[in-house]
């Protein structure tokens, strides 16, 4: 199970800069276990998203009680793959709510 979820949501404006949103919540652990995550998750960002991500989109990364546990480099690997199923349109589609 991956240390993350994340949610690409392209905007209908006509920015093309990429936007990022961190959350990690409570479930997880104490302050500084979810901020050291969130600190995880901004390198994470910094070093692939450039590269990988969706132009004009907004990307959130949830974390989950696993990632914090999980190497960096692992963490990369997971976040690589996600953007490029993202990239190919083989992603999970969100379910629309009614």
């Amino acid at each position: 199970m991956p240390g993350f979820v994340l949610l690409v949501r392209p905007r209908d404006d006509s920015d093309s800069t990429m936007r990022i949103g961190i959350t990690v919540s409570k479930k997880v652990g104490n302050a500084v276990i979810r901020n050291r995550m969130k600190r995880r998750f901004r390198a994470l960002a910094r070093e692939i998203l450039p590269e990988a991500g969706l132009p004009g989109a907004d990307h959130v990364l949830i974390g989950r009680a696993g990632g914090i546990e999980r190497d960096f480099a692992d963490l990369q690997r997971e976040l690589a793959k996600a953007l490029a199923r993202v990239q190919q349109g083989k992603a999970q589609q969100a379910k629309v709510p009614r």
